[in-house]
């Protein structure tokens, strides 16, 4: 048995070679796999705060607590909003944005590790590093899902959320460099999966699009999609990657033609309601 004074220094030296580095985390009902992402990281960071939807019920926050994380509940302020709110709650001088469905390799850990122990990277801002997303029983190498460069870890301070919802963007005030190892990405578990996700992403595009007062022609209706396959399948070697690669460059092509396809719709209704209320008045 351990006895309390010799606990408390190991846990003291546990404390001190963990990084200057606060994991910010926004999560809704995350329960069935939010525990690897916050495993990949509670033992080597400083601190964990995960921003929590105010409905989930789903023993997400226990997990959360079980790990060492401060969990805080506020409304759903749209992916930029929530992201930014997660930040501004960090400590420390290093922020590194996770996603519950994301998991840092021992590979990363350790180039995060050697990067900011190296005097010499002191003029960075922020460090980059790939994505590599595990699909269909496979790890996709290839095509528009590789290498998916993510630039999440910045000097707290240094870096502001911005972009199109959903899609949500950081940009950095300073230089950026790149690292080498993966960030392990788990979130397309299934074709069904990634399916569902075309709906939500393209209503938030029509939107986006619509607010501008912008249409949607033959060049974004037949052109753009087919080169989206084009791209991926071809010029950055999708084949590679099996038969998931080819189904992935044709789920972008017709991701691409369905958001431009539902502006054009939502323009011609506008259009037609227009002119049935002049031909009432």
């Amino acid at each position: 048995m351990v006895r309390e004074p010799l606990r408390s220094i190991i846990y003291s030296r546990k404390r001190m070679n963990r990084l200057p580095i606060s994991v910010c985390m926004v999560s809704a009902a995350e329960a069935h796999r939010i525990e690897k992402a916050l495993a990949s990281v509670s033992d080597w960071t400083n601190e964990i705060v995960v921003v929590l939807n105010e409905e989930v019920t789903d023993g997400t926050e226990k997990i959360a607590k079980s790990h060492g994380a401060k969990v805080i509940r506020e409304p759903w302020k749209g992916m930029i909003g929530q992201k930014a709110s997660v930040a501004a709650k960090a400590t420390q001088e290093w922020i590194l944005d996770l996603d519950a469905d994301e998991v840092v390799s021992d590979e990363l850990r350790e180039e995060i590790q050697q990067a900011l122990s190296n005097s010499q990277n002191g003029q960075f801002a922020a460090f980059s590093y790939p994505r590599l997303s595990w699909y269909c029983g496979r790890w996709i190498r290839h095509g528009d899902w590789y290498p998916d460069r993510q630039n999440r870890l910045w000097r707290r301070g240094r870096g502001n959320w911005g972009g199109v919802d959903p899609h949500a963007k950081l940009t950095v005030d300073g230089e950026v460099k790149k690292l080498r190892s993966n960030l392990l990405h788990y979130s397309n578990d299934s074709i069904n999966r990634q399916i569902e996700k075309i709906v939500p992403f393209s209503e938030e595009f029509m939107r986006q699009h619509l607010s501008r007062n912008a249409d949607s022609g033959p060049f974004d209706l037949a052109i753009r999609p087919f080169w989206r396959f084009l791209r991926a399948y071809f010029f950055r070697a999708g084949f590679l990657d099996g038969w998931p690669g080819y189904y992935i460059a044709w789920l972008n092509a017709f991701s691409t033609v369905t958001r431009y396809a539902k502006v054009r719709e939502n323009v011609l209704n506008q259009k037609s309601d227009e002119k049935d209320h002049s031909a009432r008045a």
